[in-house]
């Protein structure tokens, strides 16, 4: 495996990235909260792009990974800045974005704030505005009052180990939402969810479709699926849904 490249951006992070040149529209691989750009999705959709000769991008987050940072220090706003800059230095015209889980709420984010660059969108178990609907929404009293006076608080998870959310996080994460104000996304939108996903709930999907305003949008529902969504069959329903994005070709 070829070591990652790593960029420098203007907020002082260091992003690592690995960059596949080739035709465009450009893929780029957003991956979910404390993933990283090796997990299973990422490389596959890499190996996939690099066999047709399209340009690829997948990168970690700060805090991520191999990037700089700590997650506990990170939030939305932050990813989402990270995001930017690697769109804006490492790609050209327009490109792909493939969300997973909280990248597929970074897909959206970047598609609000550069639309005239998206060809297409694909997300997988997208989780937009989970800081506020899926942490504090299901927050006790006791739960706030420990963020509000420890700064953070400590949640477990069904796929890895336990979620140290920080108030700065959910306050970030109050000021990024996206299902609570006109989503325009005036292009192609592919949307995957599995019905056995115990972290992103089909609701959320469908509420997704319900918000949106889009000439072409679907969702897939796939049963049985969890959050991973990497088994065989999902990952060729992803490379379907990337190419059905791309026109095809």
């Amino acid at each position: 495996m070829p070591a990652a490249s790593y960029l420098e951006t203007a907020k002082g992070r260091r992003i690592a990235y690995h960059r596949i040149e080739g035709q465009g529209p450009w893929v780029v691989f957003l991956g979910g909260l404390k993933s990283d750009m090796e997990g299973t999705k990422a490389v596959h959709l890499e190996a996939w792009a690099k066999a047709r000769g399209q340009a690829f991008l997948r990168f970690d987050y700060s805090g991520h990974g191999e990037s700089s940072g700590k997650f506990e220090d990170g939030c939305i706003g932050d990813w989402h800045e990270d995001t930017l800059a690697a769109v804006a230095q490492l790609t050209e015209g327009e490109i792909v974005p493939v969300g997973s889980s909280m990248g597929g709420w970074q897909a959206l984010l970047l598609a609000r704030a550069v639309p005239e660059r998206i060809k297409g969108l694909v997300t997988v178990a997208a989780a937009p505005d989970f800081t506020e609907d899926g942490w504090w929404a299901q927050f006790s009293d006791a739960q706030k009052v420990e963020l509000e006076t420890k700064g953070f608080v400590e949640l477990p998870s069904d796929y890895m180990e336990p979620y140290y959310v920080s108030k700065r996080m959910v306050e970030d994460g109050r000021t990024r939402l996206v299902l609570r104000s006109p989503l325009a996304l005036p292009f192609k939108v592919r949307c995957l969810q599995g019905t056995a996903d115990t972290a992103v709930s089909t609701e959320t999907a469908l509420r997704l479709m319900d918000h949106a305003t889009c000439p072409d949008m679907r969702l897939t529902l796939v049963k049985d699926a969890d959050h991973r969504f990497s088994d065989e069959a999902c990952l060729r329903m992803i490379e379907d849904a990337v190419l059905d994005v791309l026109g095809g070709s």
